[in-house]
């Protein structure tokens, strides 16, 4: 079941200069059927673009805006700004504690604005939205994997036993390793999932692991939950 679902999202500005918030609704798959979440989606200012720093940006309705509204979040925690890297595709994720290690694939949209899913039957691939922010730089970067499939587990299924405290790397094609700190996990009913918590962007560069939880309900073939780990780049 939907945690909440949107309009289809507007159609992308052309140049990547400017940064605003699109509502989407994600897919994300969990035994072949798809768990839809209304989500904010952060596009990238490019540095190079301003002299100044990029400007946090606030949950947006629907409709785009050309520039974003100024943000009154403060980093999570009450920690100072973490450090950012610059843009860069991520390649591999690797969380050793549950024996993770696996590469990436680009999630796109459909012509609905429904992010698909990374392949179902592929039980150790992860996706992350590409015109998102990738891992690593300012904003919220967003990764998604299958808990199982219809014949295994898969790449999420120890995704529950992370805790605060835990660390895991996601490598990138620029050669540097982004490092992270787990901060939280939280499993939430799809049908209050917290929208703007999960997905509103960040002052500092944030990553959430999301997947499926709880309970599958086989009269609507969907899981009950999403678990989401909430982590920070050391």
């Amino acid at each position: 079941m939907a945690a909440r679902l949107s309009s289809p999202a507007e159609t992308p500005p052309t140049s990547p200069r400017r940064t605003f918030r699109r509502r989407v609704t994600w897919v994300v798959w969990c035994a072949g059927v798809a768990v839809l979440l209304t989500t904010n989606v952060l596009h990238r200012q490019d540095e190079s673009s301003d002299p100044s720093p990029t400007t946090p940006a606030a949950a947006a309705p629907a409709h785009s805006h050309s520039r974003a509204p100024v943000s009154s979040a403060s980093p999570s925690n009450d920690r100072p700004a973490a450090k950012h890297l610059p843009r860069a595709e991520p390649t591999r994720l690797r969380i050793p504690k549950i024996s993770v290690d696996a590469p990436f694939t680009e999630l796109t949209l459909d012509d609905s604005g429904k992010l698909l899913p990374p392949p179902p039957n592929d039980t150790n691939l992860v996706g992350w939205y590409a015109k998102g922010v990738s891992p690593g730089e300012t904003g919220t970067a967003i990764i998604a994997g299958h808990v199982d499939t219809k014949t295994s587990a898969a790449v999420f299924a120890g995704l529950e036993n992370l805790e605060k405290g835990d660390r895991f790397s996601v490598e990138r094609s620029d050669g540097r390793t982004a490092s992270f700190v787990v901060d939280s996990a939280e499993t939430y009913a799809k049908d209050a999932f917290p929208d703007d918590k999960v997905y509103a962007d960040t002052p500092d560069a944030e990553v959430r692991l999301i997947t499926c939880a709880g309970t599958y309900d086989r009269s609507v073939k969907d899981y009950t939950d999403n678990l989401v780990v909430f982590a920070h780049l050391v």
